[in-house]
């Protein structure tokens, strides 16, 4: 039972996010008694995926602004004379100005089987408010009420949440460079289930020619399982930080990952595919010979400017970008290098800056395939599961749905001693971390934090079409009004175990300026237009249509000082929430220098030890789980061209 928790553990981690997942990890990992818990019914707070339905739940949960669970009464007399409290929050205020559109049509005959069903409207839009945000996106009507109970099943949020579950994976087939998409692990359909899943539904097949590819609203509430939509969009650089931990600990075993088959710029209102390896330069039919070897020449410097400081020392002071205007490139090689390559501000980064990630792109190439990234498949949301899981096999104890009311604080030593739960126990401790959404109003007063403007789209088609229909893409449409930020778009197709068949699963990703609708709504509307009866009726129209979009703003905790937090004891450590970087360096950086506080003399992370030099004492090490508690699966079946990470040195067919 959760309210019968062990009294005393060295380290308490609140919060499923990455950095306080791979601190958990390391912590057990390294011989400490661990407690991880988490308000939350899902794994990985804001780096968390969801399917469909998954994420209509969480939409709700977001518009009614509710308690989780009951708060115990009466625990602040559970407060001693010589102790005071750090209240705890128990409203998520992270995710805000949240706007859902739904462009796709719905057939009102169909019976929709999984809940939060829209209305047949192309378009719904909600108040800039997140506690106002799911009224427009995923709440019925009164005649179509969604009962409380469908909000809360873990299941439903990822596709590992239920461990028993996780194991179930239906075989599949993969034909040629198109892969099938694979039944989520998380059921196993009936055959009528699964031949209604492969095809158009019945009702569709006896409509007119031209309407017989037309994906409704319901269709992606039926499928909705094959969705895993991250809350956060990011790739792993091949060679970065979060890829060489994953190596070392081997938890890269309890997940698959693919490659990144593509890098895209947008130019002059077209998508263009850049060239990067160097197979790509000389294949590419977009450069001259001249371009070519002016491309290859700069590169190749780039690879190795620190030992040619005098080509770049004079330059320092400048943008990256006024640098490249002063070396031999065409207008079209700058724009790729700025914006597709480095990857880097047009007006706010350096030359230093810029040479860097041009120089970490380089080195990342041909790592495991031609480009320098990787995505875990069934998303980001994946990874924090990965070193729970890590963690559990080391004996730490787990706890979903367990509200932590309050931090004790020692007034004689001004450090903090234990914690109180929702049960009222009080469990005792020597260190805790505690995710930055978990703070109150009166601990966080004076901190400023940044935002993240966010979207994700449901779209039909590839934003640039080729032979193959499983390109994994990512592409930087550059600001146009000063003050506004470059937005990454990165866009799976459904091999990646995102979406399902015949759709594709975008995400937009820009430092907000406004909401994330004024940010991003613009790109959205250069790159795709809205799906709508008539545009099927007519020939094939020349953008992607999009399906389905939602929008929404997320908290940028990545850059706040501990010290602007309010009298926190020293054994209190702070792990803030994602940041709006394209890879995940910040959160290994973050974890590893909270470890290094923790347990100065130990290694982060190291590999597991050889399983025939363990000796097992009864069943000692075993992990304790309450019942609340679960431990991710690895995934026991994925694609054939998923990337293996255990032998890195070896690229990956």
């Amino acid at each position: 039972m959760a309210d019968n928790l062990p009294s005393e553990f060295d380290v308490v981690v609140i919060g499923t996010g990455l950095p306080e997942s791979i601190i958990a990890a390391a912590c057990s990992r390294s011989g400490q008694r661990v407690l991880h818990v988490d308000s939350r019914s899902y794994y990985g707070g804001n780096w968390a995926s969801f399917s469909f339905s998954g994420l209509l739940s969480w939409l709700k949960e977001h518009q009614e602004n509710s308690d989780i669970v009951n708060e115990c009464p009466g625990w602040q007399e559970k407060i001693l004379e010589n102790e005071e409290a750090i209240a705890l929050s128990r409203k998520d205020k992270t995710i805000q100005h949240v706007e859902v559109f739904c462009y796709a049509s719905q057939d009102l005959h169909e019976d929709v089987e999984e809940a939060g069903a829209l209305q047949k409207n192309h378009a719904f839009v909600t108040s800039a408010n997140s506690t106002e945000a799911a009224d427009s996106a995923c709440l019925p009507t009164e005649d179509q009420s969604l009962s409380t109970a469908s909000c809360e099943i873990p299941t439903e949020h990822t596709p590992s949440s239920d461990p028993e579950s996780a194991l179930e994976v239906n075989d599949f087939e993969a034909t040629g460079e198109k892969e099938n998409h694979c039944d989520d692990k998380s059921s196993v359909p009936s055959t009528s289930e699964k031949e209604t899943s492969e095809n158009v539904p019945m009702a569709e097949e006896t409509a007119e020619q031209p309407k017989k590819n037309r994906i409704t609203y319901s269709q992606i509430i039926k499928e909705g399982r094959r969705f895993n939509i991250d809350l956060v969009s990011k790739l792993l650089y091949s060679r970065g930080l979060l890829i060489d931990l994953l190596i070392k600990s081997n938890v890269s075993r309890y997940a698959e990952f693919k490659n990144i088959t593509r890098i895209l710029a947008f130019r002059e209102g077209r998508v263009e595919q850049v060239p990067c390896s160097r197979a790509d330069v000389f294949n590419s039919k977009q450069l001259t010979m001249v371009e070519k070897r002016m491309l290859m020449k700069f590169l190749t410097f780039c690879m190795e400017y620190e030992e040619h400081p005098d080509e770049y020392k004079a330059y320092e002071e400048f943008t990256f970008s006024e640098y490249l205007k002063t070396q031999k490139l065409t207008p079209n090689l700058q724009y790729f290098v700025l914006h597709s390559i480095a990857m880097t501000s047009e007006t706010a980064s350096s030359t230093i800056d810029g040479l860097r990630a041009t120089k970490n792109f380089l080195h990342c190439l041909g790592r495991y395939g031609n480009t320098p990234f990787l995505f875990p498949l069934y998303g980001q949301g994946e990874l924090p599961q990965c070193f729970c899981r890590m963690c559990a096999v080391f004996g730490g104890i787990y706890c979903l749905r367990h509200l932590v009311q309050c931090l004790v604080v020692d007034k004689e030593s001004g450090k903090c001693k234990a914690i109180i739960d929702q049960f009222g126990q009080r469990i005792i401790s020597k260190h805790f971390l505690v995710e930055d959404s978990y703070f109150s109003e009166n601990t966080c007063s004076h901190v400023q934090y940044r935002q993240i403007s966010r979207a994700v789209l449901i779209t039909d088609r590839s934003v640039l079409k080729t032979d193959s229909d499983q390109q994994i893409s990512i592409l930087t449409v550059p600001a146009e009004e000063p003050g506004a930020f470059a937005v990454r778009v990165i866009e799976l197709c459904s091999s990646t175990m995102t979406c399902m068949k015949g759709t594709y699963l975008v995400h937009l990703t820009c430092t907000s300026s406004k909401t994330a609708r004024e940010d991003l709504e613009p790109v959205v509307q250069k790159l795709f237009t809205p799906y709508t009866e008539k545009e099927i009726e007519n020939e094939e129209v020349e953008k992607p249509r999009l399906l389905w979009a939602l929008y929404f703003n997320m908290r940028d905790s990545s850059d706040v000082s501990r010290n602007s937090y309010n009298d926190l004891p020293s054994n209190v450590y702070v792990c803030s929430g994602p940041d709006c970087a394209l890879g995940n360096d910040n959160a290994v950086k973050q974890a590893e220098a909270l470890f290094q506080q923790i347990c100065p003399n130990e290694d982060f992370c190291p590999p597991p030890p050889n399983p025939e030099d363990i000796i097992l004492d009864g069943d000692s090490l075993q992990p304790e789980a309450s019942e609340s508690s679960a431990i991710p699966e690895a995934n026991s079946e994925t694609p054939r061209e998923s990337t293996n990470l255990r032998n890195p040195e070896e690229p990956s067919e």
